[in-house]
């Protein structure tokens, strides 16, 4: 059977090389790449993405990546977006009083976390029911976290997992061939890795 062909974009922005490692091992082909036409071509297309939601937005821009992601959800090609990578699917980003335009693709503003201490970094469970990029998933399984910003539930046309750090935020959202994780699977050990190979599997 063969591997599917996924491509991490480059836009400058996001942990690439460990992204790659870990879809490797999900089941993938992986290239990593600032071409357009590689990645608009691929099976599938992942948008990682660390630091402030504006930043990531003007690099994506910058690389043609707006056009590239938008382009493949509306013909049904798959996408995964990790951390601000996903993020940037939402409607926009509020930091600092400053909102800056996503990419419009799921519903909802990105907001500061309401906890006490900000960034939520490290180990934390998911509250979902059935999602099918969790299946396989025990809910005592953690993922690894490092983050401020997130979007809240629900979220309209979406199927969602939410996780608690100061109120219920979104976790995973999944709308047709969009997926977007707040955490990082690619160092979420056997849990990430069975998510990513439940994305590798649908490709």
């Amino acid at each position: 059977m063969s591997r599917p062909d996924v491509v991490v974009f480059d836009y400058g922005s996001g942990n690439l090389r460990s992204a790659q490692r870990a879809l490797e091992r999900a089941g993938a082909d992986v290239t990593v790449t600032d071409d357009v036409a590689a990645a608009a071509r691929a099976t599938g297309l992942v948008v990682p993405g660390v630091g402030a939601f504006a930043a990531c937005m003007a690099g994506l821009a910058a690389a043609g990546g707006h056009t590239l992601v938008t382009d493949r959800v509306a013909r049904g090609a798959p996408v995964l977006g990790i951390c601000v990578g996903a993020q940037v699917m939402f409607d926009a980003g509020d930091e600092h009083g400053v909102v800056t335009g996503g990419l419009g693709l799921l519903p909802g503003t990105v907001t500061r976390l309401s906890a006490e201490r900000v960034p939520h970094m490290g180990w934390n469970t998911l509250d979902h029911d059935g999602l099918w990029l969790l299946d396989g998933v025990a809910p005592e399984e953690r993922f690894y976290f490092v983050h401020s910003y997130a979007a809240r539930p629900p979220i309209a046309g979406a199927e969602v997992a939410t996780c608690d750090y100061g109120g219920p935020f979104v976790a995973v959202a999944c709308r047709g061939p969009l997926s977007a994780t707040q955490f990082h699977p690619e160092k979420s050990g056997r849990a990430g890795l069975a998510l990513l190979s439940n994305w590798v599997r649908s490709l």
